[in-house]
């Protein structure tokens, strides 16, 4: 009897080992495509208008809404306002915005606007020694030629040029390119937002000055690269803490993003990269999910169009008043987690 019993027990093992495997195997242990880590956030963007006296002129407000792409999901958005608007994208970037012109007895009340909406970050993170990483993605010759051109303040004159030459000479390969001048970036800026010049994105400003803030090191990188012939572009929004669950959010933060043929889009945060230094690799290749992005590019024409000049970036609502460019709009800008299983059910009713 006892021989018996050792038998049935050896028998068992494969077939204890088969249905181990098998559920080492089965989705929820793996075996599917690898969840992408993200995060679920609710964003409130308020925009206070303050009464406007009699005779200023026509009264006119543009505010940013956020894109919904592969990597960032928008749902539930809610504008609310006493005053009506319309939505439109401008041409280049396809930056999209709320538009509000007040009637005069509106713009003599003054009003707010709050923006609402939920948002599922996910991270963007590009290998570049797995095959999984070659996309199908191309870019159109109006769009590749754009990304190589210069904005306002980024300039690609001699200074940018020769910096970015000497940098890449006799670097042939494109993602070579790209390392390289990233890697000098974070190792000639530093990350300091004292005394007065930084954060408008100044590239050149950047070269003399050698610090700033997160426009400053990606203008200066964003230059060099299009100098070496990789097409780049800028994006801006918010940073969400990663240490809080909901907070206030004091200000923007921006990242950049490079072209490569066979890849696609590549994201990097040169900034976060110099903050963290533990994460330098990371960042070079990855935007992580503490953030949400509201336009992309510089040098912006709104629509409807603005009377002044071009926005340097869009981040912040903008305003006109008589036609000239108003500064006197204050903002609030908070966040609150959301755990998935919520964000699952909200977005199933929509």
């Amino acid at each position: 009897m006892k021989g018996n019993l050792q038998l049935r027990f050896l028998l068992s093992i494969p077939v204890v080992m088969l249905a181990i495997i098998a559920t080492l195997m089965s989705p929820a242990h793996g075996a599917g495509p690898p969840r992408v880590p993200s995060r679920h956030f609710e964003f409130t963007y308020q925009v206070t208008v303050p009464p406007q006296p009699s005779g200023s002129g026509s009264l006119r407000v543009w505010i940013p809404l956020p894109p919904d792409d592969a990597f960032q999901k928008i749902s539930g958005l809610k504008i609310i306002s006493s005053v009506s608007h319309t939505e439109a994208s401008e041409s280049e970037y396809g930056d999209r915005s709320a538009y509000f012109a007040p009637s005069a007895q509106q713009a003599a009340r003054g009003f707010t606007v709050e923006l609402r909406f939920v948002a599922t970050r996910l991270e963007h993170r590009v290998s570049f020694v797995s095959t999984s990483a070659l996309s199908t993605e191309t870019l159109s010759p109006e769009m590749r030629e754009r990304y190589l051109q210069p904005d306002t303040l980024i300039p690609l004159n001699d200074t940018i040029a020769k910096l970015s030459q000497e940098q890449t000479q006799g670097i042939t390969d494109p993602l070579a390119r790209a390392r390289k001048l990233y890697d000098y970036v974070l190792a000639t800026m530093k990350y300091d937002k004292s005394g007065t010049g930084w954060g408008h994105g100044d590239a050149m400003w950047a070269c003399t000055a050698k610090r700033g803030n997160c426009t400053d090191f990606h203008s200066l990188f964003i230059g060099m690269a299009r100098v070496a012939g990789i097409p780049a572009r800028f994006e801006i929004g918010f940073p969400l803490p990663e240490d809080k669950t909901s907070s206030d959010i004091p200000g923007y933060h921006c990242w950049a993003e490079f072209y490569l043929d066979g890849i696609g889009w590549v994201p990097i945060d040169a900034s976060e990269g110099w903050k963290h230094p533990d994460k330098r690799d990371y960042f070079f290749g990855a935007h992580c999910f503490n953030r949400v992005q509201f336009s992309t590019g510089r040098d912006i024409k709104l629509s409807p169009a603005q009377t002044g000049d071009r926005l340097n970036y869009f981040v912040y609502p903008y305003a006109e008043v008589g036609g000239k460019p108003y500064e006197d709009l204050k903002t609030h800008f908070a966040f609150k987690d959301i755990p998935s299983s919520q964000t699952a059910l909200n977005q199933s009713g929509n």
